[in-house]
């Protein structure tokens, strides 16, 4: 049994993709050459890994068992080359966090800041996905580490508590919502909404439990931050759904009022998560240890 970490690269690309030509261009690799490793992989392993078809390729059985240990293997040479980096004269380790919409503009900044400032030799880059999709990266291997609402993690991922906040839904003080304190999401739904981009993480989480109540949100306004959100709302723009720490920030100095959401979706314990903490690479298991110390607080 003979293969090596490019054919293992090249077959999670194919995976992923569902296409030997799309997986060899994600790989560098002409496509004769990755047909040739697949056809390989197979022949070293004795038995089929895809299924093809016209419209691209399935994983068989024991496909879908090599992609889970290949992915596997790949951590273990990325934590591998991190934990060296750290020992290599002028070379800097890196740190990938996916963080949904909350974390990344209202819970992780000041705790990055203070972490980047004690820690010069580490670089982190954070991207903006859905907890779902966090949890299903962190749980296959695609990810090392997330900042994700609990809710959404499988039991296999290890996770901690960093902090909790619910969703609210913020409305102008002279609207008729200005002096309630308490409602359920389907009174509202119908209501013109301001919120932020279509594609970010917290916007299609809510459209998401809007879209389970039969309805559709309709915005007079889609902005990138909270602070201009919640500008448009004091004007009577619209109302809008965002998360409990950056509501009563801006009604400090807005005039907006905040109202729970009764719906059991807008309750969030948010987590920094892991398939294995102990399996992470080294700047990653520092930025672990930091953001707990910081939970802690």
């Amino acid at each position: 049994m003979r293969f090596d970490l490019i054919d293992l690269q090249l077959f999670i690309a194919v995976s992923d993709a569902r296409s030997i030509t799309q997986g060899a261009a994600r790989a560098n690799l002409a496509l004769a050459s990755a047909s040739e490793r697949i056809k390989g992989l197979e022949e070293a392993l004795g038995v089929a890994l895809l299924k093809r078809g016209r419209r691209g390729v399935e994983l068989t059985a024991a496909g879908e068992s090599l992609l889970g240990h290949a992915r596997i293997v790949m951590h273990n040479v990325e934590a591998l080359q991190s934990d060296l980096a750290a020992y290599a004269s002028g070379v800097r380790a890196n740190v990938l966090l996916l963080a949904n919409t909350s974390g990344l503009s209202e819970h992780l900044p000041r705790a990055l800041a203070a972490f980047l400032h004690e820690h010069p030799d580490i670089s982190v880059d954070v991207e903006e996905r859905e907890s779902t999709d966090i949890a299903t990266a962190i749980a296959s291997g695609a990810a090392d580490l997330g900042f994700a609402a609990e809710h959404a993690l499988p039991d296999s991922v290890e996770r901690f508590l960093f902090s909790e906040d619910r969703l609210m839904l913020v409305a102008s003080r002279r609207g008729d919502l200005g002096g309630r304190r308490q409602i359920d999401f389907q009174e509202v739904v119908g209501r013109d909404f301001v919120g932020l981009t279509a594609t970010s993480a917290l916007q299609v989480h809510i459209s998401r439990h809007a879209a389970k109540l039969g309805a559709r949100l309709s915005f007079r306004a889609r902005l990138r931050g909270f602070d201009a959100i919640c500008q448009m709302v004091a004007a009577d723009v619209g109302i809008a759904v965002i998360p409990e720490t950056a509501a009563r920030r801006c009604a400090a100095a807005m005039p907006i009022t905040t109202i729970r959401i009764r719906d059991a979706w807008a309750n969030r314990r948010l987590t920094i998560c892991a398939r294995s903490f102990k399996a992470l690479p080294r700047a990653a298991k520092q930025l672990v240890e930091y953001l707990r110390a910081e939970a802690q607080r």
